[in-house]
């Protein structure tokens, strides 16, 4: 199969996917924004970006479990690969137990630093009780997809997001729009949907497991060498991710200050950002994936072919993104609400998305290299100067452009991820390949 074709076959499935999870948060705007009050719209974002910090921030779960099983498997080394999904799991789970045990004092921190107005923080926090009982089966969730695409079953990926998102749609519609549950509707789709994911993803790793040599070494799982490794690999996602996720919640926060149409505005807008992120995503877990597989080979041609090959068919797709947001964006915003004041302030900066997907591909890209050589360091390192620019950065150009000024900034933070994470690929692929 030729370079192309094999990265096609992985990105396509990720790709659907992946989409699938944007979808759902729109479905969720879509719902909320036709109700009668942009405070519906305003809360179910401030409540979704709030899990945001505390699904994604444990998304190195999902991360490292796939590069370091890739390598396990690129080096035919079937018990390890099962002790990698061993050790994610055990942090899943106890992830798990210690969102439950501090639930109150995480509302209570988001909701001091994103100052929302009085309803929207009341709703929100509805929003939140239902849905942090989703937590265990979220976690394991990351933990079932790292491995399961670990052995390159994106098949299997589509299926497990496809039921988690057509569930989440359909209890959604149900009960929100036919019993009438509002915030706690939206959320409740959520918890049961994600319940219904885990069970499907263990049949999928079930059916995997047969596929891979070896047994399950239960004192492997508890290599103390090996656990320090996964936890220093995630102790660095988890800041990288944090950052990501901090860099999302400055956004909405500042935007959420210039009063709730802004806030519901830029909700709108951030799914089409979102979209594309996840849709481009497809390359980058295809590049980490071969990526990993190439450096447990050592095998550089390969390495480079996968990064070559999936750059530009990620290009060639941000690109078509930008023309269909310039487009159709004026119509796709008006799918998500039917409130005029919050439709003419999105469109007012919807060129700011048409922009984003030529800007971001590339950290999306760099990323995926990074992830599948677990060169985790870098990674975090350069996000965290990344964000330490874009904050003063976004409160300057706020000050002088308001809402335009704050997008601008997120832009440039974009550009920024990028342009840092290149500077070290050429000294990575030289010690990861020597």
């Amino acid at each position: 199969m030729r370079p192309t074709q094999s990265i096609w076959a992985l990105a396509f499935p990720i790709i659907l996917s992946n989409i699938t999870v944007p979808l759902l948060g729109a479905v969720d705007a879509a719902v909320m924004g036709h109700m009668d009050s942009a405070a519906y719209l305003g809360a179910v974002a401030v409540g979704a970006l709030i899990f945001d910090y505390i699904y994604w921030g444990f998304g190195f779960l999902r991360l490292s479990t796939t590069g370091l099983a890739a390598q396990a498997m690129g080096g035919d080394d079937g018990t390890e690969a099962r002790s990698v999904f061993g050790r994610a799991a055990l942090v899943a789970c106890t992830g798990a137990v210690l969102l439950w045990l501090t639930q109150y004092y995480i509302f209570w921190t988001a909701s001091t630093l994103i100052e929302a107005s009085a309803e929207v923080e009341s709703l929100a926090k509805i929003y939140f009780d239902v849905r942090i009982w989703s937590a265990p089966a979220a976690l394991m969730n990351y933990a079932l997809m790292g491995w399961v695409l670990a052995c390159k079953d994106t098949r299997g990926v589509l299926i497990q997001q496809v039921v988690i998102n057509l569930v989440n749609v359909v209890l959604d519609f149900w009960f929100v729009i036919g019993l009438g549950h509002g915030v706690e509707g939206v959320a409740l789709a959520t918890v049961i949907a994600q319940y219904m994911g885990f069970g499907v993803g263990l049949l999928i790793l079930r059916k995997n497991l047969k596929g891979v040599e070896g047994g399950w070494d239960f004192p492997s799982i508890l290599d103390l060498s090996k656990a320090r490794r996964l936890m220093s690999m995630n102790a660095d996602l988890f800041i990288r991710t944090v950052c990501l996720l901090t860099a999302f919640g400055w956004f909405t926060a500042q935007g959420a200050k210039l009063g709730d149409v802004v806030l519901a505005a830029n909700a709108v807008l951030l799914h089409f950002q979102q979209f594309t992120s996840y849709a481009l995503d497809g390359f980058a877990h295809a590049v980490e994936v071969l990526s990993g597989h190439g450096a447990g080979k050592k095998d550089r041609v390969a390495f480079k072919q996968a990064v070559v090959e999936s750059t530009k068919l990620a290009f060639f797709c941000a690109f078509g993104f930008s023309v269909c947001y310039w487009i159709a964006g004026d119509y796709i915003i008006g799918l998500f609400t039917d409130l005029e004041t919050v439709l003419s302030t999105a469109r007012t900066y919807l060129p700011w998305v048409i922009a984003l997907p030529l800007v971001s591909v590339w950290s999306y890209q760099l990323d995926g290299i990074y992830f599948g050589l677990t060169q985790t360091k870098i990674l975090r390192n350069m996000m965290v100067m990344s964000l330490l620019i874009y904050i003063p950065l976004s409160l300057y150009c706020l000050n002088l452009w308001g809402n335009h000024g704050l997008w601008a900034a997120f832009t440039i933070f974009m550009g920024l991820r990028a342009i840092t994470l290149s500077l070290f690929f050429k000294k990575v692929e030289q010690k990861v390949f020597a």
